[in-house]
């Protein structure tokens, strides 16, 4: 693999970075900084302001129909919109599970990839799951996106441009329950957000700026997801958002998680865990820890011990929660999710050593829309 040292201080292999020569994604609202904003105007031949405005209704109101900004001049409305906010995302087919409450998006972009982003609405918050990546490079073998492979990294603006989506539907009453607030924002959709560094943090500053720089929402409720990338998880540490860090470490030894989380080979799970436990020093932020629960594979009580071992050696102040997944069915998988009583055990073997652990709802399972299970397929 190409060395990428001479031009990233965090070194990671092209397979996990975006390929160079590709085609981009056209320039949106949401990938412009305040500076680029100005720029754009200046572009445009518009002044300064009229951004502000477009910005404003698209952060602010959710707003993309040019129709609906009349604060802007009849006779460039159009031109303006269409050069700001071009786009991204193009319905495919819409899916609905647990009585509307969850909704799944099969997206379009623009060189033809799928993508797909799933809408889950709780009786005391809605979240969105995104994508960050068309595909996955991970190659975990018990995650439908991870075995279709990568195709290329998203844009900001294309990850922004799923919550903002959510939102709208949500502030129009297009979700059962009526009109609602998007309170989360969650990166497990498709893709490892950690690979596509840049875009996601670009992403998540646009979703925590207030409008009209962004969505205005709390950094503590976007959660970031990897397996384990420790270079970017060391780097996240450092910029200054306080989002929930979630660790997908799915096996506590390293010789079960090399077959179920390849990269396990570059950062071992004593990596991994000791990159997620300076996250949580730094930004006193605590971090979860993801664990599929996979029947007859890593679900033996005597890793649920181990588990609780590794994650107790650095300490007990409440740095870490631990997540279980039952695992979701894939097409053609050999594996499915562990019995419950081995379910009920792993979590009283975790819990006596002090670990706090909760077994995920397993929302959107029955159209493909729940955890692993992300595949893009349009038929």
């Amino acid at each position: 693999m190409e060395d990428v040292s001479s031009v990233n201080p965090n070194p990671l292999p092209l397979v996990f970075e975006q390929k160079r020569g590709r085609a981009k994604p056209p320039r949106h609202l949401a990938d412009l900084t305040a500076e680029e904003r100005t720029a754009a105007a200046e572009a445009l031949g518009e002044p300064a302001f009229r951004v502000k405005q477009v910005a404003n209704h698209y952060y602010g109101r959710l707003e993309r129909d040019p129709a609906n900004m009349t604060d802007l001049p009849a006779a460039s409305r159009d031109r303006i919109v269409a050069e700001l906010l071009p786009t991204l995302l193009n319905p495919i087919r819409t899916m609905e599970a647990d009585k509307g409450a969850t909704v799944k998006n099969l997206w379009k972009l623009f060189d033809g990839a799928l993508v797909e982003s799933v809408l889950m609405r709780y009786s005391e918050r809605a979240t969105i799951c995104v994508s960050s990546q068309a595909g996955c490079g991970m190659a975990c073998p018990f995650c439908a996106t991870g075995q279709g492979g990568l195709q290329r990294n998203m844009s900001t603006a294309e990850i922004v441009d799923q919550v903002v989506d959510a939102a709208g539907k949500m502030a129009r009453g297009e979700v059962a329950g009526g009109p609602g607030r998007l309170s989360n924002v969650v990166f497990m959709g498709m893709g490892e957000p950690m690979a596509n560094y840049k875009a996601v943090i670009g992403a998540v500053r646009r979703m925590v700026a207030p409008a009209p720089d962004g969505l205005g929402m709390s950094a503590r409720n976007i959660t970031v997801s990897t397996v384990g990338l420790v270079p970017r998880m060391k780097q996240l540490a450092d910029e200054g958002i306080p989002v929930t860090l979630a660790l997908s470490l799915h096996a506590p030894d390293d010789e079960l998680r090399n077959e179920l989380v390849p990269i396990n080979t570059r950062w071992s799970v004593h990596e991994a865990v000791e990159a997620a436990w300076e996250y949580a020093q730094k930004t006193k932020r605590r971090v979860s820890i993801e664990y599929a629960m996979i029947k007859d594979i890593n679900d033996q009580a005597w890793r649920a011990d181990l588990l609780g071992d590794v994650l107790q050696s650095y300490g007990d102040w409440g740095w870490v929660h631990v997540n279980l997944i039952p695992l979701n069915p894939t097409p053609g998988s050999m594996w499915t999710a562990s019995r419950p009583e081995d379910e009920r055990e792993f979590v009283r073997r975790l819990v006596a050593k002090g670990i706090p652990t909760t077994v995920r709802d397993t929302r959107g399972s029955d159209i493909d829309g729940a955890c692993g299970q992300l595949a893009a397929v349009e038929v």
